[in-house]
């Protein structure tokens, strides 16, 4: 038979093999791809010893599946299949259902089981996704405090409620969607017809359709029971909590409410049997007029006609119960309130009594000094610097010194075209080292005075581990190790010395999982997307696969319950290099508690507001401190605040997980600091909580808010972030290491006033003891100052210091020769009796290998400042000669090198203000001269060209030309006197 004459039947069974091979093989492809991205996870966890979190974790999304799946797939089948079954044989249908009927039934089978199957899927899936809810409510643990509405432990409101809400609104959902079903199969097959105006239902689909009704109803009965005990944690808007309405209004109407649909419910059962559609109809008219009067038009009366004419006093009990839990829930409870009376006047000798506060002063801007740690410390482009550096501190010399630290990572990007796949992921595996600058010193070219630093690793931190596999920028994954005796491969480090290049390391550690087999090197190659992995001779039975590498994801993926800090920050500890982070139990539910965003609580001029997933909030514990190790990447939890009901909690849940704080060393605890991320969102809250009665509270006479970045431009609404320093605090028989902020009146527009109200401030040193927290750790200090005392707040200051003439013809002098003034942060500190302003000020060149140099200090006490090289002579000058106290850059460290630059890469001069990159001097009375009249030069210059007057314009700049040449003149015999 000729192809042309092929039966295409024929064809077609001959194709059908294929394709369903293909359908086969494409499956097991998907399947397999699938299988390698678990089974990676499996070797991770596994090898980093938490496979117990995941395993607790995939058992109880599999069990939630399964539950969600059964529970919504098999009502659903057993409604569409009693409906079939129950259908009339002989009923007449008019000919448009006919239709359906012919199209539906050949589908029939595939709708009764597909339909059910699918809808369990989805239900399994969203039911899975709740495995967290799931076991916090299995294990939950009392808070051992009682809401003042419903008497019932807070623990009810945080585990129990919100589980008991979604499996109503799950049963809810399947007694619909069950309904629905019913409704569509008994009106297909005639048992619901359509007759006029008369709607003739058989009475096996009237018993079903009826017992559905009833129980959806029964449940919207529980639902709205429950909703009662959800006004203790909903946002009114007033505040957070059971209002007067509330508690008169809404709450016995939603007993009433709640009483009225069960008793509909049983008047749907009895239709059920009685087969009188009647009552159950009147009873949901009346249900829904009922929720119209007693859930809307009641509780409207109450707040319109007896609640806001008397607002204040009839809000009083209920407000002060949020102010209250609000004060507990966020640990501000505690806070010590200090009436500070500020003084204005700077004597002489007003700072000896803060004398060892004055001398730790930072002047290094974490914000500002990247680029000089980048310039001074990089050496090769394949390292880099993050754009903030962090604060911690070391005892050095018996002393403790504050520090600006940040690791030397790697940064790929700066390989070039060198980033072949063996360069990015054999040879370049890790960073080098920790570099920490003196916060309250200075080289005399402005640099930082390093205290850690080089390659190889030298300062005062003593022999630790410097290599960093375990970064925030490390790669996406590297291959390391090898068998013994093999070469090294690994970059360690560029050795700098003659007739080498670099030196090469082996990884020694336990740092991932191990390609020591064919199996384990497909499954990599498979999730990383690279064949490399399984082909490359470089990966051998010794290699082990690194990846997952930043410390807040590693931390994340053993502790899914933690919300973490947005700031980690590297530490050298008991010999190795950790990474401390910061981890946070939190919560939506706690009654009477307001709610805070905490994205915007935590946005500043530092960071943007990040994006969570859990946002509102209204209680927060940091009751994890984590670690992990930068070499091989070791995690490890600490049980920080142990008395917390959700972390007790989790504990329950993954009982392995988390060391006692007991076990913490002494070395450790040094460098744990209080958390930024919490004390912002705190002192959000104390912005309006420090006011504890309930009537100036209402009245909002006292609120206060945070200042803006005074340093940003005026379009700016970043706030200022707070600063860690090390200072007394009225109340304190010593200087600890704090984090503070500042409050200014909560004002807009015209009656905005930047004038300082308030002064918080949060004992950040845990101490040095092994397993023992020191007393003061995390005590919250409140200077509250009187409301006739108009302290200038920072924005005031900062325009003070931009405006001030003096200070002005001095930055006009450090900007000659194209340099730009950067005012770095700008801090509080409470000494002298007073509150001192210090900004140091940084000159860098527009040259591009350029860095900010500090060159300046500001400081301003009460309406006084002054501007001086150093921070000490700037405060003897303001406080009349003698402060009375020496500050930390009272000698600056000499500069090193020729320029105190890169030695691969010299920066260029900051301006050329003193002609060899050293501290620019005031001008002489001479100079000044010379700069006011060419001042004025310019000036007239820009009126002529603005009238249009060409003689004048000549005359002007010719004037301007001769007094430039004067004091280059005069600038270079000044420079021969003081040679």
């Amino acid at each position: 038979m000729s192809a042309e004459t092929q039966d295409p039947r024929t064809s077609s069974r001959r194709r059908a093999p294929i394709a369903i091979t293909i359908g086969v093989v494409a499956v097991l492809l998907v399947g397999f791809f699938l299988f390698a991205g678990v089974y990676a996870d499996i070797l991770w966890f596994r090898q980093l010893g938490y496979f117990d979190v995941l395993a607790t974790e995939w058992i109880a999304r599999i069990a939630l599946f399964l539950i969600g799946f059964v529970a919504m797939a098999l009502p659903v089948w057993a409604s569409i299949f009693i409906a079939y079954r129950t259908r009339p044989v002989y009923a007449k249908l008019n000919s448009q259902l006919d239709r359906y009927q012919e199209v539906f039934e050949p589908l029939r089978r595939l709708a009764m089981y597909g339909v059910p199957v699918v809808l369990g899927v989805f239900a399994g899936v969203s039911t899975a996704s709740r495995w967290d809810a799931a076991l916090a409510w299995l294990n939950r643990t009392p808070f051992g405090t009682t809401d003042p509405q419903f008497g019932l432990d807070v623990g009810f409101f945080v585990f129990e409620l919100p589980f008991y809400r979604s499996i109503v609104g799950f049963a809810s959902a399947v007694v619909l969607l069950s309904g629905l079903l019913v409704i569509a199969t008994n009106y297909l097959y005639g048992a619901i017809r359509i007759s006029g105006r008369e709607v003739v239902i058989s009475k096996s689909a009237r018993v079903q359709i009826a017992i559905t009704a009833g129980l959806y109803l029964l449940l919207q009965g529980v639902s709205i029971w429950l909703d009662q005990y959800g006004t203790v944690t909903e946002q009114g808007t007033l505040f957070t909590g059971a209002s007067y309405t509330d508690v008169n209004a809404v709450i016995p109407g939603q007993w009433i409410l709640a009483a009225i649909a069960i008793g509909v419910a049983i008047l749907f059962f009895v239709t059920a049997i009685m087969g009188r559609w009647r009552l159950p109809l009147v009873g949901t008219v009346l249900l829904l007029v009922s929720s119209l009067i007693i859930g809307s038009i009641y509780p409207w009366v109450v707040q319109r006609f007896q609640v806001e004419p008397n607002a204040r006093t009839a809000e009083a009990p209920y407000l002060q119960r949020n102010i209250d839990l609000t004060r507990d829930a966020y640990g501000v409870d505690t806070v010590e309130e200090i009436p500070y009376a500020a003084k204005t006047d700077a004597e002489p000798g007003a700072l000896r009594a803060d004398a060892e506060t004055t001398a730790s002063i930072r002047l290094m801007d974490p914000q500002q000094i990247s680029q000089a740690f980048g310039q001074l410390e990089q050496f090769r482009q394949y390292y880099q610097f993050p754009q903030s550096l962090d604060v911690d501190r070391y005892e050095i010399d018996g002393k403790s010194q504050d520090a600006i630290v940040a690791v030397r990572d790697l940064n790929l990007e700066g390989l070039s075209d060198a980033a072949t796949w063996y360069n990015t992921h054999i040879v370049y595996t890790h960073g080098y080292g920790l570099v920490a600058a003196a916060g309250n010193q200075r080289s005399s070219d402005g640099q930082p005075v390093f205290i850690q630093s080089g390659i190889p690793q030298t300062g005062s931190l003593g022999e630790f581990e410097p290599r960093v596999y375990f970064g925030e920028h490390s790669p996406n994954y590297s291959i390391v190790g090898a068998p013994k005796g093999a070469k090294a491969v690994e970059l360690d480090y560029p050795s700098g010395t003659e007739g080498s290049e670099r030196t090469e390391t082996t990884f020694q550690g336990d740092g991932g999982p191990k390609l020591d087999n064919a199996f384990t090197k497909l499954i990599y190659a498979l999730k990383f997307q690279s064949e490399q992995i399984f082909l490359s001779d470089a990966v051998n039975d010794e290699s082990q696969i690194l990846y997952d590498r930043d410390p807040i994801d590693r931390v994340k993926k053993v502790a899914p319950y933690l919300e973490l800090d947005s700031d980690t920050y590297p530490s050298v500890v008991d010999g190795r290099l950790v990474w401390i982070v910061d981890g946070y139990t939190m919560t939506d539910q706690y009654p009477y508690s307001n709610k805070v965003s905490l994205s915007e609580a935590i946005a500043d001029s530092e960071g943007a507001a990040p994006s969570l997933a859990f946002d509102e909030i209204n209680y927060i514990r940091n009751s994890v401190k984590a670690t992990v190790d930068a070499y091989d990447g070791k995690v490890t939890l600490y049980a920080w605040d142990e008395t917390d009901p959700i972390l007790q909690t989790w504990q329950k849940v993954f009982p392995a997980t988390l060391e006692p704080i007991s076990k913490m060393s002494g070395d450790l605890m040094s460098h744990v600091r209080y958390p930024s991320d919490l004390f912002k969102v705190q002192r959000a809250v104390l912005g309006r909580y420090h006011v504890t009665d309930a009537d100036p509270f209402y009245s909002r006479e006292d609120a206060w808010t945070t200042p803006k970045e005074p340093t940003a431009s005026a379009q700016s609404n970043a706030l200022q972030p707070p600063y860690y320093l090390t200072m007394q605090m009225p109340g304190q028989d010593s200087p600890a290491y704090s984090l503070y902020s500042t409050f200014i009146p909560d004002a807009r527009g015209e009656n905005s006033r930047n004038v300082l109200r308030g002064y918080l401030a949060v004992d950040s040193d845990a101490g040095a003891s092994d397993g023992e927290r020191s007393d003061g750790y995390g005590k919250l200090r409140l200077l509250t100052l009187p409301e006739d005392d108009n302290v200038p707040g920072p924005g005031q200051v900062q325009a003070k210091f931009n405006s001030d003439p003096t200070v002005s013809q001095s930055l006009n002098l450090l900007k000659q020769g194209q340099s730009d003034v950067i005012n770095g942060n700008l801090l509080t500190v409470p000494v002298g009796g007073g509150l001192l302003y210090v900004q140091p000020v940084y000159v860098k060149s527009t040259g591009g290998t350029s860095y900010p140099l500090l060159q300046k200090v500001l400081v301003a006490f009460g309406d006084q400042i002054a501007f001086q090289d150093t921070l000490d002579q700037a405060l003897n000058v303001l406080f009349g000669g003698d402060s009375g106290a020496s500050a930390g850059d009272e000698q600056v460290e000499p500069g090193t090198g020729e320029d105190g630059g890169n030695p691969d890469e010299p920066s260029t001069d900051p301006g050329d203000t003193g002609g060899d990159g050293g501290t620019p001097t005031a001008p002489s009375s001479e100079m000044q001269s010379l700069l006011n009249q060419a001042k004025q030069a310019i000036a007239d210059k820009q009126a002529a060209l603005a009238s249009g007057d060409w003689t004048a314009y000549g005359a002007a700049d010719a004037k301007l030309a001769d007094l430039v040449s004067k004091m280059i003149a005069l600038a270079e015999s000044e420079k021969s006197a003081a040679q």
